[in-house]
């Protein structure tokens, strides 16, 4: 609808502009017509995807499979956009790849393969595959291994533009489960989380690779960097090893600093952040769940704990925020459902049915999928929690959060990806007429 609108402007302006004018103007939209889901939780890094015609019920057997293909240990993330998925997988003991598959089929457009032992010390129990997923910004394509390789590669052949290895240039914190953190496009900069002294966060110049500053002294963690805006200023929220802290994205000063430990350093969840002020966090215990209250007062952002909920504790998943309610599955004990009220904490319900899950909202509807590899499609409101369907759909262990483009959801677990048709004219066009029915 968008591409349509812009097309009606163009030939408006055809009237009245100057063809070069109408070309660059249609130019600087294309890229945003075109966006689709192109990092760590989507274009708004907030799991909701914008369609349209989802179904309310599948068959027994699940939703209609488009195909399925084999893929190698990982858990990065599925990014999409113009028909191209990309995302990442270990090759043997040695290799990590970045794929770009056609989205259509599965078929493998390009490989980028390079050679990425797992790091001594690192914990084999959960897999030595990609953890991060790959970031898309215009023509270029930036990914972060297992082991800190970081990569900036050419979209449409995987050609290498440039490189880091984190860890070894930085000497950033070793994590036994390896680097997980996804990089993150602000402006002309890549942010990266390295953790140690001096270089926490690192940003470098997206196009050449040139480091353009690293500052702080925090232990990295596994969670992705978060843009929020604070009473209209940008700041990049970092979940660290053991705090989250603020900063202003192109200088990397310090804005705000809370303290939020769990035994392992293992703040993995992304943070939600809301036009009201409210910014969620979770971890395991002790740490569990608060809700911070963000205010800017002149140039100084003051943070405040306005609740704790010891009840709930997102592990490894992630959560979603719809109205004033907060969606996610405990990772850190049974698994449980929850419905979480984000301004004072209070819990609306908890209900059983999966496993630890992660989570996607569209069309109205909760997308969860289970770490057993159960699909579900769940109507939540802060009243009550409707399981429309479920099916199982893949094998233990799935961790990777689901991908949704337009009704065509994505799914991967540690040895397989396959798509999924989920639009409501796949299966009403295939139900027998009442006449039919006798």
């Amino acid at each position: 609808m968008l591409l349509c609108s812009c097309m009606q402007i163009v030939r408006r302006a055809r009237l009245t502009l100057p063809i070069f004018v109408v070309g660059v103007f249609f130019q600087s939209l294309a890229p945003e017509a075109r966006a689709q889901w192109p990092q760590w939780g989507g274009a708004h890094q907030d799991f909701k995807a914008e369609c349209k015609g989802l179904a309310d019920k599948w068959p027994d057997e699940g939703p209609r499979k488009v195909w399925s293909r084999d893929l190698g240990d990982g858990y990065s993330g599925i990014i999409a956009d113009a028909g191209i998925l990309y995302t990442m997988y270990r090759n043997g003991d040695d290799q990590e790849v970045v794929i770009a598959l056609d989205a259509e089929t599965g078929k493998t457009k390009w490989e980028h393969q390079y050679d990425a032992p797992p790091k001594p010390g690192h914990v084999t129990e959960f897999g030595t595959g990609p953890r991060a997923t790959p970031t898309l910004d215009g023509e270029r394509l930036y990914t972060i291994g297992v082991a800190g390789h970081m990569h900036c590669l050419d979209r449409k052949n995987g050609k290498v533009h440039w490189s880091h290895q984190l860890w070894d240039e930085y000497k950033g914190t070793f994590l036994m489960h390896g680097y997980s953190s996804s990089p993150y496009i602000y402006k002309n900069l890549v942010i990266t989380l390295v953790g140690g002294e001096g270089h926490a966060v690192v940003a470098f110049d997206k196009l050449t690779g040139k480091e353009v500053w690293k500052k702080h002294d925090f232990g990295n963690s596994y969670a992705t960097p978060k843009l929020i805006r604070v009473d209209g200023e940008d700041q990049l929220a970092c979940f660290m090893g053991s705090e989250i802290i603020g900063i202003e994205p192109m200088t990397g000063d310090l804005k705000w600093r809370f303290e939020h430990k769990n035994q392992w350093s293992q703040n993995i969840c992304p943070p939600i952040y809301d036009n009201d002020h409210m910014l969620f966090i979770s971890s395991p215990e002790p740490a569990c769940s608060k809700g911070l209250r963000l205010t800017r007062k002149g140039d100084k952002t003051q943070v405040e704990e306005v609740w704790m909920n010891r009840k709930v504790r997102v592990h490894h998943s992630n959560a979603v925020r719809v109205g004033d309610s907060v969606y996610c599955s405990s990772g850190d004990g049974p698994g449980l459902f929850f419905a979480v009220d984000a301004k004072s904490g209070d819990l609306k319900w908890r209900k059983r049915g999966f496993a630890k899950s992660t989570v996607l909202y569209a069309d109205g509807k909760f997308i969860l999928l289970d770490e057993d590899g159960k699909l579900g499609l769940v109507r939540a409101t802060p009243e009550d929690f409707d399981i429309l369907a479920q099916a199982q759909v893949l094998e233990r262990v799935s961790w990777t959060v689901p991908t949704l483009i337009g009704t065509r959801l994505y799914l991967r677990d540690k040895k397989h990806m396959i798509a999924l048709e989920l639009g409501r004219d796949a299966y009403t066009a295939a139900q027998p007429s009442p006449r039919d029915r006798g």
